[in-house]
Formats: structure tokens, C-alpha cells, sequence
């Protein structure tokens, strides 16, 4: 179950992005919590304290904001500078305890398979609904010694108590392919490939001959 995190913030009365850049020069993050039915509230998080708890997916914060009461908050989208990752702006949702919400959990895969075989994961993560509170960190899925061939849908998995998803049972999280096979097929494609290749500057080389012609003429 993911971790419920303390973190204060701060009424936002500037805005605009000279306002933003202030506040991330001072080691802060451009925030606004909404939901619920209530108006938006511009907020500055910690930066470095809001960038640690943001490491864990769906974190569930309980942001302390002065002449306000505690509010219970979800991250709903992260923006992060491209080239340092560090924060940019935050958008929180408002939940309660005992809601229910859609989340994407990240699927890990435990385990190695047996020898001479690939692993493709079609899923890595899956949209479940859960209470607010008791989002599961992570689902876990093993593939320890599974054989070339088989296939893991959500109907195989066991979701955390309390978890339910909402989506077709047959969806596929991970497949076992024959390495060999797959090789095989890399190569067949690839000879495929050259061939057309060879086909395509022969037939070049015979359209230029002509045009070369042409140009000496």
C-alpha cells in the first residue's frame, strides 16, 4: 500500500510564469489541489521534500496548508523539466477516505523464466480501482521457470485485497516466447529486407545508367 506523506504548502497569490520561476528559484513548487466540487487552490509545495515523495507512484499526501484544514490529495498529472527532472508544476486531486478512485498501478514481474526463452511484457501497469487510502505500490506478477508459451492475463493474477479491474479479464500482462523461434523470424525478416534492397539498386542502378546518358548528351 502506498505511503501517506505530510507535506506542507502555501497560498499562492502570484501568477503567471515569472511568478512560477520565482517560486522555483526558492527551492518550491507551482502546485493547484482541486475536486470535489471546490474552487482551485494555488499552492507552493517544498521542492526537494514534494520531489522525494512524488518518487512513489500514487502517493497520497496530506497537504498542511495555514488557515486551511488538511486535505487529502492525489497526484493527477507531474510536470517535469525534460533535461533535469525536476519539478515544474503539480496538479493534485482531492480524495477522501473510503472513496474509491481509478488509479495506474506499475506491474513488476518477479522471477526469471526458463532458459532459451524471451519475456514480453505487454502491460506495465494496470488501471484498477481502489480506496483512496489503500492503493496497492505495485502488483506483482511471477514468472519464475514459466516455459515458452505462456501467457499471463489479468483473469491469472491474484490484485490486492480490496482492488478490482474494471477492464476485459483475457487482457494480456506478459507473454513467454521461444528465443530460438523469435531469432528465426529476426532473420527471416532481415533476409527479406536485404533482398528488396538488392532488388530496389539494381533497378536504380539501371534508371541512372539511362540518365547519366542524358546528361552527357
Amino acid at each position: 500500500m502506498a505511503d501517506e506523506i505530510l507535506i506542507p504548502a502555501e497560498i499562492r497569490t502570484e501568477f503567471g510564469k515569472g511568478a512560477a520561476r520565482r517560486i522555483r528559484r526558492a527551492d518550491k513548487v507551482p502546485a493547484v489541489l482541486y475536486g470535489h466540487g471546490t474552487d482551485p487552490l494555488h499552492l507552493a509545495l517544498p521542492g526537494h521534500q514534494t520531489l522525494l515523495a512524488l518518487r512513489q507512484a500514487n502517493v497520497l499526501l496530506t497537504l498542511d496548508v495555514p488557515g486551511e484544514q488538511k486535505r487529502l490529495a492525489l497526484p493527477k498529472q507531474v510536470q517535469r523539466d525534460v533535461l533535469t527532472g525536476f519539478l515544474e508544476h503539480v496538479d493534485l486531486l482531492i480524495v477522501k477516505r473510503g472513496e474509491k478512485v481509478t488509479v495506474e498501478v506499475p506491474v513488476v514481474l518477479l522471477g526469471e523464466a526458463a532458459s532459451d526463452t524471451l519475456v514480453n511484457q505487454d502491460l506495465t501497469s494496470l488501471p484498477i480501482e481502489a480506496d483512496a487510502t489503500k492503493i496497492p505500490e505495485q502488483i506483482e506478477v511471477s514468472i519464475e521457470g514459466l516455459e515458452a508459451g505462456t501467457q499471463i492475463t489479468v483473469a491469472d493474477i491474484t490484485l490486492p485485497e480490496g482492488s478490482t479491474f474494471n477492464g476485459e479479464p483475457e487482457t494480456l500482462i506478459v507473454g513467454i516466447n521461444e528465443a530460438a523461434e523469435l531469432d528465426t523470424e529476426s532473420s527471416a525478416e532481415g533476409e527479406e529486407a536485404e533482398g528488396d534492397l538488392v532488388e530496389a539498386t539494381e533497378e536504380g542502378e539501371t534508371t541512372g545508367g539511362g540518365s547519366s546518358e542524358g546528361e552527357s548528351e
